[in-house]
């Protein structure tokens, strides 16, 4: 049994004397006859000095008590999973902290072979809870319900050990610790990034062995764990560790296929490894322009090249991955479709992959204005991102290369934000709208209609704005030279 040290001890103390909720519920449910324990995250992030305003409990009250009891102490109580024991609400404190909190029975479930639903069974002690739980460092509790009225860590299993060890490691044998939830052998991988830790070498052997399990688990939920992961500042360790432990070709098989090719620049150890770097480099990027971290980003910069193994070749002796931009595209669009994720994080990820090489294509010249508004209007909404992921994919260890790139990016969106000023970039139309060009031409709405709007258009592109009555001339001398055709 883990003890905890008078550093910690004096953490807990004002942290328990700084969150009133937490020994209000522990009385209210002590007073009851049930008891309450913090418990899994809540109580690891407390011993990390980083507890948040979500609070998690589990209790020996059925979830209809718990229910009641919450009631009882707050007005904003709702049912977030009545039927696998949980029940959340909401607390004001006088001082104005607002506290989340679930608190759930007693669990004991367990993953059938075949299923990809655990059933829901009820424990009715706190030891059997904490064994079926992920991680040691999540398997601890603190008895805020005690008899003594004076709060008590519970760490059967040593979690408070490994916590200073920073090793992941679980209560029970991983083998049956996955079998009840495969979805632990993925986030195993996100803790080893979100809390730097280290896998312990069973637990990585039984995410080897046991890897293909993970396809009993929802796409839905595999897809929340991988964004999860994905949103952690470091997510290389555990991408890595889903990749070496073959986890990866069950959930995300494009990126392990990538450490099947050598990059084209033969700078880099290969394109797994590029890609990787290009992700670490996407988040700092979003650090640097005070973003907030996104999903959208982050799969693109991942998934940028995996168009490269399907279209490899060796041309003059060099090898050439032409149109992985294109290919990349598609295959992103089939993956994170399979994956369930939302229609626009899928059409805004597939965007960028296809354009990630634009910038590239224009060379090293000096932007003129056509060009600047070609490639916001092909960004569209996602140009801030493709800013982002175009800067991370420069990778170069060649200082003088890097340099050079970097400055030619800075120059076009100094031109962008030049170009902003003097003209609506962000919704490049032409200068007469459909109505007019049918009244105008004398058609009626149609093909034509479409081909004359984009007539318009390239010549706004390659212009800039013409004004009502140029473009009226424009577009008769067009019509008229279209129809000696």
């Amino acid at each position: 049994m883990s003890e905890l040290s008078a550093t910690q001890q004096r953490a807990l103390a004002e942290l328990l004397q700084l969150t009133p909720v937490i020994n209000e519920l522990g009385t209210l449910f002590r007073n009851a006859g049930h008891q309450l324990y913090l418990v899994g995250g809540s109580v690891r992030d407390a011993l990390l000095g980083r507890l948040g305003n979500d609070l998690d409990f589990t209790t020996s009250a059925p979830p209809d008590k718990t229910q009641a009891l919450l009631e009882s102490y707050t007005n904003a109580v709702w049912d977030v999973g009545k039927n696998w024991g949980t029940i959340a609400a909401k607390k004001t404190t006088s001082n104005g902290s607002s506290w989340l909190i679930e608190i759930t029975t007693f669990r004991a479930d367990t993953y059938h072979k075949d299923s990809r639903k655990p059933s829901v069974k009820y424990g009715d002690n706190i030891a059997d809870d904490l064994v079926r739980r992920d991680f040691t460092s999540n398997a601890m509790a603190i008895d805020v319900s005690h008899p003594s009225g004076t709060p008590q860590l519970i760490d059967p299993y040593d979690g408070l050990e490994d916590l200073a060890d920073h090793l992941i490691r679980t209560p029970a044998a991983p083998e049956l610790s996955f079998s009840d939830d495969p979805l632990r052998i993925m986030r195993a991988a996100r803790f080893a990034s979100q809390l730097k830790f280290k896998v312990t070498p069973d637990v990585q052997a039984a995410m080897k062995a046991m890897a293909e399990r993970i396809t009993i688990i929802s796409a839905e939920r595999v897809q929340a764990e991988l964004t999860k992961l994905l949103l952690t500042d470091s997510p290389a360790r555990g991408l890595d560790l889903l990749v070496s432990t073959g986890v990866a070709e069950y959930v995300l098989p494009e990126l392990p296929a990538l450490q099947l090719e050598r990059d084209e620049h033969a700078m880099h150890k290969d394109i797994y490894a590029h890609s990787l770097v290009v992700l670490q480099q996407a988040i700092e990027l979003e650090h640097t322009r005070r973003h907030s971290p996104d999903i959208i980003t982050r799969l693109a910069a991942l998934l940028h090249d995996i168009g490269k193994p399907a279209t490899k070749r060796i041309i003059g002796g060099k090898v050439s991955f032409l149109y992985h931009d294109i290919v990349g595209a598609k295959l992103v669009r089939k993956r994170l479709r399979a994956l369930k994720y939302p229609n626009e994080i899928v059409d805004a990820v597939a965007q960028l992959v296809e354009q990630h090489l634009r910038f590239h294509g224009y060379g090293e010249q000096e932007w003129t204005d056509s060009a600047v508004r070609r490639y916001v209007h092909d960004a569209g909404s996602q140009l801030e991102r493709l800013h982002i992921l175009t800067r991370a994919d420069c990778t170069t260890r060649n200082a003088a290369k890097a340099t050079r790139l970097r400055r030619t990016y800075d120059e076009l969106e100094f031109r962008i934000d030049e170009l902003k000023k003097q003209e609506e970039l962000d919704a490049i139309r032409p200068d007469l709208d459909g109505l007019q060009i049918m009244e105008l031409l004398g058609i009626a709405p149609g093909a034509l209609v479409g081909e004359a709007y984009r007539f318009l258009l390239e010549r706004r592109m390659a212009a800039g704005p013409l004004g009502a009555e140029r473009a009226r001339e424009e577009l008769l001398r067009w019509w008229a030279d279209r129809s000696k055709l």
